[in-house]
């Protein structure tokens, strides 16, 4: 699989042990930035993460801050990204199976390394279930008003 990913300062250290491990499972990851921990702005490297994942260039996409929340907010200001804030494995299955996120958030101060790792397992490995959620989803695509 080819995944996008993308940080901003505060979430860089969990970033380099995710692209070091999703690579160890034989995944092709096309890291965005930001390559420090130093201070940036999250949209500068959350905007092209979603672009990849939104163009098809990336199959999924993972992004990462200090909580996680703008990042998010981000990402889903590109037409055609379901990015979910996962924050324990619950967040991260149910991102899959209900929302079908093709990204997923993860917040460095709020996730330790470990759980993060499983969170990526989690949401890499389930499977949209489809039925009640596909219109669900289906609706987030078009004007409602």
């Amino acid at each position: 699989m080819k995944i996008a990913i993308g940080s901003d300062h505060a979430g860089f250290k969990h970033k380099e042990v995710i692209v070091a491990y999703l690579r160890s499972k034989g995944h092709e990851v096309i890291d965005f930035g930001t390559n420090s921990n130093e201070s940036c702005d999250y949209p500068t490297y959350i905007k092209p993460t979603a672009k990849a994942v939104a163009s098809g260039d990336c199959d999924k996409g993972i992004v990462l801050g200090g909580s996680g929340n703008g990042e998010q907010i981000s990402a889903n200001k590109v037409k055609g990204i379901r990015c979910a804030l996962c924050w324990n494995l619950d967040t991260a299955k149910l991102a899959a199976q209900h929302n079908d996120a093709n990204m997923i958030s993860i917040g460095e101060r709020q996730t330790t390394q470990e759980d993060a790792l499983h969170i990526v397992d989690t949401w890499l490995s389930a499977a949209f279930e489809g039925g009640r959620h596909l219109r669900r989803i289906n609706q987030l695509e078009i004007d409602l008003d």
